[in-house]
């Protein structure tokens, strides 16, 4: 039973556990970004308003390999925060939610059955298990979950390029860093390789930096040390806020 298609299955997003204040600072959006329709897997079926998506639903062939669906819409810049409803307990081998770039497969080679999100470099992603993967690697980054109605927010920072899940609104800890070094368009994306999976999708906004916090940011990521901000010909003053810039705290090795 594909309890999204009635519209009753999920959590209304502006009414959900608490405020939006952990992941996202003042002046953030609201973004209507949806999933975007996967025609090359039979696999993966979207709801009508294409905000649910169902996997592996055919009665007969039920799983076949991992199938993944990315959203419509890549961020390059600012901060953005969106959260993805387990309508349905999470189940199999595995069941993902994370980012990718456009060059991310949706589906696994040979109908394997494998962590999709992480198995290479051009995606990053949380199973259901606990565990995070990027780039073939993985490592336990929080306690499984297997209740229905979990809720997942991924907080991606463009910026400083990080990205932070949280459970039911509580933060769960830095995931990744060094996302920014990407420079493409980063996506929302799902994955599972379990029959009747129905994820869906629940708020989603963002905030975008100001030209002054986009100048900063570029420049902290091409300088090798702080010290070296000196040596530009730049105002005291604005050395002196480039030296002390945030993205500094946040220039360190991935997973």
């Amino acid at each position: 039973m594909m309890r999204g298609r009635g519209g009753h299955g999920h959590t209304d997003p502006s009414s959900g556990p608490g405020p939006l204040a952990p992941p996202m600072p003042c002046g953030y959006v609201k973004e209507n970004w949806l999933w975007q329709a996967n025609e090359q897997c039979p696999s993966v079926q979207l709801s009508p308003g294409r905000q649910e998506v169902y996997f592996h639903t055919d009665p007969v062939l039920e799983s076949c390999g991992t199938a993944g669906v990315r959203g419509d819409t890549g961020f390059l810049q600012g901060e953005h925060y969106w959260e993805i409803e387990f309508l349905e307990p999470p189940s199999g081998l595995s069941v993902m939610v994370g980012v990718g770039t456009s060059r991310a497969p949706l589906s696994a080679p040979n109908l394997q059955y494998l962590d999709l999100l992480g198995q290479d470099a051009d995606s990053w992603g949380l199973s259901y298990k606990g565990r995070i993967c990027h780039a073939g690697g993985s490592r336990p980054y929080t306690e499984p979950f297997y209740e229905e109605g979990t809720l997942i927010g991924l907080h991606l920072n463009m910026e400083e390029g990080t990205l932070t899940f949280y459970k039911d609104r509580q933060c769960l800890g830095l995931a990744f860093t060094g996302l920014h070094k990407v420079q493409l368009p980063l996506f929302p994306m799902v994955s599972s390789t379990s029959p009747g999976t129905e994820l869906s999708l629940g708020l989603r906004c963002s905030t975008l930096p100001t030209l002054e916090e986009r100048c900063f940011s570029a420049l902290a990521r091409n300088l090798t040390q702080k010290d070296s901000a000196d040596l530009l010909p730049l105002p005291a003053v604005v050395r002196w806020k480039l030296k002390n810039w945030r993205t500094w705290d946040v220039l360190r090795p991935e997973l």
